[in-house]
């Protein structure tokens, strides 16, 4: 209710100020929100922002070594994140920054894997689902008009049929010319197995937590971050874009961590390899995405987590892996 509250006066104030400073204004402001401001955002956003040179690396080619330590794990934001906890993590090497389409694909060209979003869903293992949702496919994000208030989320999340790593927004959509976009659309079967053919592993969430932090002591931040590809405006109706991104942004346009690790927050919900509060059937995602904003989600943070069904494949969740010492 809270988070409709909020959109709700947002919206209010958006009228005022209008009214304010007239027609002028109102222009201006029907540009910040129309689609047609949203589609040439896109269409200007750059496609590379790496070279290769750019990736800083150590012994393992794109990794970069983190060091271990202790800290105190989680957030007091949402309850799901506390309690705190101290947490003790060893070295490890991990991905510079989110594997990308180009990377995914390499591996599918070498095996043949046929990722879970291109399968038919098991009737069996789901027999309540409607047939619609039992065909190949993947949870979607669509931008919507308005929202009725409602605070359903089918209002701006989808499932598609047709929707999958190479076609991550439904069957007419493709990943041509975005290379080096994170992959999306996967389940965590998916990432596992991409995870052993490369030698390595998926980050624990203490891993994952514990790189993101970058060695920053003291409470956690709470603010939205500006060097990260996150939501500004009113979720999910007004996106203004200014930190360059609509929607996903390729991987490393913003400015590396202490341990030299792009994106660790926001642009997309990583996997880890730890279950959600003890269930087989969810992992523990982290870091938020582009679709967090401080009207809704929030979790553009260390410390956030969130449940995510392993056997469910989504446009705004990626990964990366790690490798033990």
């Amino acid at each position: 209710m809270g988070k409709l509250t909020l959109l709700t006066r947002s919206k209010i104030l958006i009228v005022a100020l209008v009214a304010l400073i007239g027609v002028a204004g109102a222009a201006l402001a029907f540009w910040i929100v129309s689609g047609e401001r949203v589609a040439r955002l896109a269409a200007a956003s750059p496609k590379k922002c790496l070279e290769a040179n750019d990736t800083r690396s150590g012994v393992l080619s794109g990794m970069m070594r983190v060091p271990g330590g202790k800290f105190e794990m989680g957030d007091t934001m949402y309850p799901e994140e506390g309690p705190l906890r101290t947490r003790e993590v060893k070295a490890f090497w991990m991905d510079a920054h989110e594997v990308t389409n180009d990377e995914f694909a390499m591996f599918v060209r070498a095996t043949g894997y046929v990722t879970v979003a291109e399968r038919d869903v098991d009737a069996v293992t789901h027999p309540d689902l409607p047939p619609e949702m039992r065909k190949a496919g993947a949870v979607v994000f669509v931008m919507p008009n308005d929202v009725d208030g409602s605070g359903d989320i089918a209002q701006w999340w989808q499932y598609i049929a047709g929707a999958n790593w190479r076609h991550p927004g439904g069957p007419d959509t493709t990943i041509e010319g975005r290379g080096d976009f994170p992959v999306v659309a996967l389940a965590g079967a998916d990432v596992v197995a991409y995870a052993k053919w490369k030698g390595r592993a998926l980050p624990t969430e203490a891993q994952w937590e514990w790189a993101a932090r970058g060695g920053a002591k003291g409470a956690p931040d709470h603010e939205q971050p500006k060097a990260a590809n996150s939501w500004q405006g009113i979720f999910p109706v007004m996106n203004s874009g200014d930190d360059g991104f609509v929607g996903l942004a390729p991987v490393g346009c913003y400015k590396a961590n202490a341990y030299g690790l792009y994106d660790m927050i926001g642009n997309v919900w990583e996997w880890t390899r730890d279950a959600y509060n003890g269930d087989p059937k969810r992992g523990v995602i982290k870091g938020g995405s582009y679709l967090c904003a401080p009207n809704y989600c929030a979790r553009y943070r260390a410390g956030a987590r969130q449940g995510q069904e392993l056997d469910l494949a989504a446009s705004h969740l990626g990964f990366r892996t790690v490798v033990n010492e």
